[in-house]
């Protein structure tokens, strides 16, 4: 289904949201939050859950063509900030889904506050510890190497760092400093968020690429041991961005999750 694109202020930010859905009364509202490497736009998985949902996909203030509000100091802030645009679209019952980055602020968001929330998915987040260890350090990695981490399909990767030749760099540039600025120092986690996962009471469900090598599967068997009741679900041969992979296997799983095949 076609996507509109909107500029919406809040809490003092324009930001960039796609939107797209039926558009009818009844239909819930689904919010997929984008990982570290920035808006990708109106992605195929997101097309087909708009024939279900009502779908926003916001790009991060800080990142892309949202404003870098001055108050933007941790991640605990766009947590806060998601829950302000929540409630300025007066939106109840969300499906909320994060990726990487993403799933990072979705699961700050739920410890403070899942009142608006009908479920919660973290898609291969980063946010936490695995065993006592961080996500390796992306910023060390040459970008061949993370393109090789960051999905199951060698092929996928080299495309990819093709197209990255032929892209531009400023906000590639802006997207990294907002980056370094929010996750960087500890690296991709928060010390402190672990401790209140338990705080989360909406059913959750973790899906994970089997071949994730940024963010590997005991990243989200950490998340399963510290969310009550939440279920993980490991896609085969599938990296970082399982819904783009195995757009079929993700998109059947989080159905199955929400009641909504």
């Amino acid at each position: 289904m076609p996507c509109t694109t909107e500029f919406p202020t809040i809490a003092g930010a324009r930001i960039r949201l796609l939107r797209g859905g039926p558009g009818k009364p009844g239909a819930p509202p689904l919010v997929f939050l984008h990982g570290a490497g920035g808006h990708t736009g109106w992605m195929a998985f997101l097309d087909e859950l708009s024939e279900r949902f009502e779908v926003f996909a916001p790009e991060h203030p800080g990142f892309g063509q949202s404003d870098d509000p001055a108050w933007l100091d941790e991640i605990g802030d766009l947590a806060f900030f998601y829950l302000d645009l929540i409630r300025q679209f007066g939106l109840s019952g969300v499906h909320l889904i994060g990726t990487s980055l993403g799933g990072w602020i979705a699961a700050e968001l739920a410890v403070r506050n899942t009142a608006a929330l009908a479920s919660l998915t973290l898609v291969g987040a980063v946010g936490i510890l695995a065993d006592g260890r961080p996500i390796p350090d992306i910023f060390r990695m040459p970008v061949a190497e993370n393109l090789r981490r960051f999905y199951a399909d060698p092929e996928r990767a080299r495309r990819r760092l093709a197209d990255l030749g032929n892209a531009g760099t400023s906000l590639a540039a802006k997207n990294q400093a907002t980056v370094a600025r929010l996750a960087y120092r500890p690296r991709f986690h928060n010390p402190s968020l672990a401790k209140w996962l338990h705080r989360i009471d909406v059913p959750t469900l973790l899906v994970w690429g089997e071949k994730d090598g940024l963010v590997p599967p005991e990243f989200g068997e950490a998340y399963r041991r510290l969310i009550p009741g939440a279920r993980l679900v490991v896609l085969p041969e599938a990296g970082h961005a399982p819904f783009d992979e195995r757009r079929e296997a993700f998109l059947a799983a989080f159905l199955e999750f929400v009641g909504a095949r």
